[in-house]
């Protein structure tokens, strides 16, 4: 059972537009609204894989009751934690060549109080769970080091551990030994502060971030695949994609793959790049069904083409 803890979550509205013209009234060709938050997404994709989940979330407001209402009605279990606040509402734009513009409103501000309730919630669901994916950025309130606590709260309650997020809130939480970490290509570059041009500039990031602390680094680089980095080994995988139409949640989708195949060793990082492949080509914030997968089309290798510069360079 994997539960999912996202301190930040959201209602997500993607609208595919054929262009987006600033200044001009601009018609959608389609819609969506989907629960949205990293870990909301991670446990949208384990439940449309069938396996068990529960989502861990701070919820307030019409928003917040419209989030439970549509994750339950996908099966996944809502263990929620009462805010004052209201949950925020994010606009994700998706124009037909695959770019995306996203609005992200900043969220409300957590209570003392409500950050506690938060972290008791997290230990209780912890000693039923496989894996406890910790996602996203930090609402008001939280500091950096508040993902650090969680972590160590939850193995202290034998509870293995991924972390997906990025800036001081990865540093601090490296300390206490996370299990997997999955940084993208831009986050990586941000944790080890300088710019990454190549995946063998990659594959030194993630060392770093292994002898910092993180038991794994499964790292999404794009259109250029990813990498798995642990104890045993070095892994590259990659999937062929024939039209993106967004990429929201795609990482959410890998990490869920990952999680959901074991978590370690190349078969799990083929089942994260057969997943966030798929999402890819889903409209909106869609998570993956196994229908959707197409597991032939992918490869994973242990020789590394460390030379292969990145499609869009991590700054």
């Amino acid at each position: 059972m994997i539960v999912t803890v996202t301190p930040n979550p959201s209602l997500d509205r993607t609208y595919e537009v054929p262009a987006l013209d600033r200044g001009e009234v601009v018609r959608a060709t389609g819609e969506r609204m989907d629960p949205g938050g990293k870990g909301v997404n991670v446990s949208r994709a384990v439940a449309a894989a069938g396996r068990r989940t529960v989502a861990v979330l701070p919820l307030g407001g019409a928003p917040g009751a419209l989030v439970a209402e549509l994750l339950a009605a996908q099966g996944i279990e809502v263990a929620a934690v009462p805010v004052a606040g209201t949950t925020r509402s994010n606009i994700a734009l998706a124009e037909a060549d695959g770019v995306l513009t996203k609005i992200n409103a900043p969220g409300p501000r957590l209570a003392p109080g409500e950050r506690e309730l938060l972290l008791r919630t997290v230990r209780e669901r912890a000693r039923d769970a496989d894996w406890i994916a910790c996602c996203g950025s930090l609402p008001r309130g939280l500091a950096p080091s508040w993902y650090a606590d969680l972590v160590a709260r939850a193995h202290a309650a034998g509870a293995r551990i991924a972390l997906d997020t990025s800036g001081p809130a990865l540093l601090a939480a490296l300390r206490e030994r996370p299990d997997v970490v999955k940084p993208n290509a831009e986050e990586l570059a941000e944790a080890v502060g300088r710019p990454l041009a190549t995946v063998g500039d990659a594959v030194k990031a993630a060392e770093e971030l292994r002898a910092l602390g993180a038991g794994a680094v499964l790292a999404s680089l794009g259109a250029d695949g990813q990498l798995l980095v642990d104890g045993a080994g070095l892994w590259y995988g990659g999937a062929p994609v024939a039209a993106v139409r967004s990429n929201v949640g795609a990482g959410d989708a890998s990490l869920a793959g990952f999680l959901i195949a074991g978590g370690a060793g190349p078969d799990a990082l083929a089942s994260a790049v057969a997943h966030g492949a798929a999402a890819v080509q889903l409209p909106g914030s869609l998570m993956p069904t196994p229908p959707d997968l197409s597991p032939a089309t992918v490869t994973v290798t242990s020789d590394v083409p460390l030379d292969r510069p990145l499609t869009e360079p991590a700054p």
